[in-house]
């Protein structure tokens, strides 16, 4: 020590500048991590007692002129430390440092929560512990090529100038990110199906090539054993399968993430039902697979600050313990039962299967089969209408969301509704085509609306078909807290329209006669997944906007949105003819205002005498210029439609044939280049005895749905 002393000491008298020059302080030129790789790296022998002891590190001055000052390599590290210290440092090796440290931090991270979890779950048998670790290694691994993917090429288009260039490369990122995380989720199973289902209905937030490699996922679930389920069903009710049912089809006719249904039939009363059993294996992941999408979506908001997806994680978390209590979703069937009970077939043809019995992991009900709402082949062969069919989920879904303390089914995506035959609907007029009934499955996610959130819900959707974009942002922020700068991206994403759509028309209704057309949502995607730089200025901070949105709206707000998207994704699916797009609006405007007048006639109780007739009055009056609209509106519909069977190339007067082509009609050709056709044809006026409908359609979000939440 004593030598090394002396050697820095008679190193610190010795020049080392040139006259007249300063030198600038090591502190700063030196980074504390290379002075103490350095210092460690010094070839002198050091005493026991010395290293036992908290190492000193020398001064500034006695380490800068000591260091190896001849050496080449110590020379080129003070010159990258002081072109550091200027602002002009290449970081080529420090962002492969970076990487490195990237890419060993979540491996390790994933290994180590695999190995707890492995050791908490698994410790009972060594093929559980290597599953729990394997499952925990794909999440990890998958997370570490995305996110390493996502920073390489988010660098290098910062240095692209051709917008068509770079968003070829963010789309290929997009596509290699989905297909390796496609991969994990298919592999893992359990409730990471069930997430690649939630992200597959995300279209208004996620880039399409995500929401397009997740679809996949609704009917690729896994299939439990015949042994796994029937040693579930003794567990759970302490009887055998044919001790319980006179026959049991071993095959399932359906399989999910949480569940699978076989046919069966009851002993004693020989019903067929439908037999749902929870798949035996979850238990044993659950809680794993929490952790893992926890750690998932908390790394990627440690690296991508600015797209916090936390939220999705913590939804998962909190409505997955109701999903997987079948008890609670035999109430909830029973709850739905009971409220749509009372409401005429005609007007709403919902069926709920009637509940056997049920226990945590197994449910019993009625056998309800069904064909699927988008098989267009059969509905048009059977003769049922696409557009009766869009105004009963517009209906059906509506009264959920407005209906007076009505159960909210918070997943209607495909899989969960059929459609059947039924021409014993009482009321049911033969010029709407073929009677049906649509069958609603899977009842485990429910939500309540509280009162004051659905009337306010209500009036923004009056604001939004009138055009009037004060009441909207009024709304918006009564309901979800929205700031002035979120309101467009919040008005976009709760009604699937480009915002300039919203407020384009200057007497309200641009979103009711404009239809949604692909090319309007394929400017919506690009617009938020195209960024212009990497520092998130200019389209692409829309995303990272959003996804800020997103993740301070109420929970009930985001399952709104949630089921809004699918219902949408559902009547587009069915293609049907511009009329039925507006009447959709027409319908949700009626269900609004009725909202509306129910607080309005409330309010007028309260107030009593001259006063609160005054208010019944007018209350009244805004309510029938909604239906009576809405019903002059239908019964053109209905009138239009027979007269079509009679003439079917039937011109309106302008020269513009607005009769929808039929799918025989467009045999052997994509669905895409229709739709394409479809968006440059003019849109057709529809008009009726000189009276202009969309006129008309105007007029009813002014005059009656706009004058009666501005009551």
């Amino acid at each position: 020590m004593r030598a090394l002393r002396s050697n820095l000491h008679r190193a610190s008298n010795s020049p080392r500048l040139s006259p007249g020059k300063t030198s600038a302080p090591v502190s700063l030129l030196l980074p504390r991590i290379r002075i103490r790789s350095i210092h460690t790296q010094s070839p002198l022998w050091t005493c026991n007692r010395c290293l036992g002891q908290k190492q000193q590190l020398p001064s500034a001055n006695k380490l800068s002129t000591r260091l190896l000052p001849s050496s080449r390599r110590f020379q080129m590290a003070l010159a990258e430390d002081a072109a550091f210290a200027n602002g002009a440092v290449n970081t080529d090796k420090a962002s492969v440092r970076r990487r490195r440290k990237l890419i060993l931090g979540l491996i390790a991270g994933g290994t180590t929560l695999g190995t707890l979890g492995a050791l908490g779950y698994g410790w009972q048998d060594l093929k559980h512990f290597v599953n729990a670790a394997e499952r925990a290694g794909r999440v990890a691994w998958g997370l570490v090529l995305c996110i390493n993917d996502y920073r390489v090429t988010l660098k290098i288009i910062e240095d692209q100038t051709d917008p068509g260039k770079r968003e070829r490369l963010l789309s290929a990122c997009h596509q290699r990110c989905a297909d390796r995380t496609y991969k994990v989720l298919e592999k893992n199973g359990s409730i990471f199906i069930k997430l690649g289902q939630h992200l597959a209905a995300m279209g208004y937030l996620l880039p399409p090539e995500w929401t397009k490699t997740f679809i996949p996922l609704q009917d690729k679930c896994p299939v439990s054993s015949y042994a796994s389920i029937e040693k579930m069903i003794r567990d759970e009710t302490g009887c055998a399968i044919e001790d319980l049912f006179e026959e049991f089809n071993p095959t399932p006719i359906g399989a999910a993430s949480l569940a699978q249904v076989h046919r069966a039939k009851l002993k004693g009363s020989g019903q067929e039902v439908a037999v749902k059993l929870q798949h035996p294996a979850l238990a044993e992941w659950i809680p794993l697979d929490i952790a893992l999408t926890r750690f998932a979506f908390h790394n990627i908001k440690f690296f991508f600050p600015e797209y916090p997806l936390e939220w999705l994680s913590d939804e998962i978390e909190s409505s997955l313990p109701q999903e997987l209590n079948f008890t609670m979703e035999a109430t909830n069937i029973i709850r739905m039962r009971n409220h749509f009970s009372v409401i005429p077939p005609k007007t709403c043809p919902l069926v709920v299967p009637t509940v056997a019995w049920s226990k945590p992991r197994v449910l019993v009900m009625e056998f309800l089969p069904g064909k699927r709402l988008d098989d267009l082949d059969w509905l048009d062969e059977v003769g049922i209408s696409r557009d009766e069919v869009s105004a009963a989920l517009a209906r059906i879904f509506n009264e959920m969301v407005f209906g007076d303390r009505a159960p909210l089914h918070c997943d209607p995506h495909g899989g969960n509704l059929a459609i059947r035959i039924n021409d014993k609907i009482p009321g049911w007029s033969r010029s709407r085509g073929r009677g049906f009934d649509i069958i609603l499955y899977d009842h485990g996610l429910y939500r309540d609306i509280p009162g004051k959130l659905r009337r306010d819900y209500a009036k923004l959707w009056l604001a939004v078909l009138d055009g009037d974009e004060a009441r909207m942002r009024k709304w918006a922020k009564e309901i979800a807290g929205i700031r002035e700068e979120q309101f467009p991206l919040f008005a976009s994403a709760i009604t699937g329209r480009d915002y300039t759509v919203l407020v384009s028309s200057g007497t309200g209704g641009g979103i009711v006669t404009t239809p949604r057309t692909s090319t309007e949502k394929a400017a919506i995607s690009s617009a938020l997944m195209m960024p212009t730089d990497i520092t998130g200025h200019g389209q692409g901070a829309m995303l990272a906007q959003l996804m800020q949105l997103l993740a301070h709206v109420p929970p009930i707000i985001l399952l709104i949105l949630k089921t809004n998207d699918l219902t949408r994704s559902l009547d587009e699916s069915l293609h049907t003819s511009p009329e039925a797009g507006v009447r959709v609006w027409l319908i949700l405007a009626r269900y609004c205002a009725r909202t509306v007048f129910e607080e309005e006639m409330e309010n007028a109780r309260r107030l009593g005498s001259l006063k609160g007739l005054m208010g019944r009055v007018r209350a009244l009056w805004g309510w029938w210029r909604v239906e009576v609209r809405l019903r002059v509106f239908e019964g053109w519909m209905r009138w239009r439609r027979l007269i079509g069977k009679a003439s079917p190339l039937m011109e309106d007067g302008k020269g513009v044939n607005v009769e929808v082509e039929r799918p025989e009609k467009v045999k052997g050709r994509k669905v895409d280049e229709v739709e394409r056709e479809k968006e440059k044809a003019p849109e057709p006026e529809l008009e009726v005895a000189g009276v202009s409908i969309v006129d008309e359609v105007k007029n009813l979000v002014n005059g009656g749905g706009a004058k009666l939440a501005s009551a």
